[in-house]
């Protein structure tokens, strides 16, 4: 009953469509990387502080934006690295490890930054400091993701494929991102619930009382 219905959703999804799919799962499952990281956040020290949706919203811009980079990126790759040769897969992903994630690191860092508000001299602060930090872990995550890729997916699938494996990697962008507001959040919480406790015998104004 629902057999040509759902032939045609995917054939349009992952045909004509393809672009439109690409973008708007890429904006999603960012969004759905920092819904996971700010649960994992709200378990732990800052369990006081409220859900940041503002944030999440701006995860799925960028994702969004980033959308189009992927989809063209593939498909040149694919256009002019064709085959499954296993030199051809190593190009594949030594182009990929190159090219395509040092830009997303950076875009995504001084992005997320853009609209936070921060100014480029700030933004660029950010990248430099926690550039490596993520550049490091795409190699340890990301060259046998895109074998898996090159190798086993038809080239419409690849970003789909790609944003899937991204949900695990979007959780951690999204940590090494805000893991310093987090800290200073997570300290100036414990602050506030300090009490102070003045002595019987002390004025506020440091004097020291007369014994009665």
């Amino acid at each position: 009953m629902f057999a040509p219905w759902i032939r045609t959703l995917s054939k349009n999804l992952f045909g004509r469509y393809l672009l439109v799919t690409n973008v708007v799962s890429g904006g999603i499952l960012l969004a759905t990387g920092d819904v996971i990281q700010q649960t994992i956040e709200l378990a732990g020290p800052n369990n006081g502080q409220k859900r940041d949706w503002s944030r999440t919203g701006r995860m799925c811009i960028i994702g969004t934006l980033m959308g189009p980079f992927n989809h063209f990126w593939y498909k040149m790759l694919d256009f002019y690295l064709p085959g499954t040769t296993f030199k051809t897969i190593t190009r594949k992903i030594l182009c990929d490890q190159v090219v395509a994630a040092p830009f997303f690191a950076s875009f995504f860092l001084i992005g997320m930054g853009s609209l936070e508000g921060e100014s480029i001299e700030t933004s660029i602060a950010d990248l430099k400091k926690k550039f490596w930090a993520i550049y490091l872990a795409d190699w340890t995550v990301w060259p046998p993701a895109q074998a898996i890729n090159f190798y086993f997916m038809p080239s419409h699938l690849r970003v789909i494929y790609v944003n899937t494996i991204t949900l695990g990697w979007d959780t951690y962008l999204s940590y090494v991102k805000h893991r310093d507001a987090n800290g200073k959040r997570a300290a100036l919480a414990s602050l506030e619930k300090e009490e102070i406790v003045i002595p019987a015998n002390v004025e506020l104004n440091g004097n020291i009382k007369k014994a009665q």
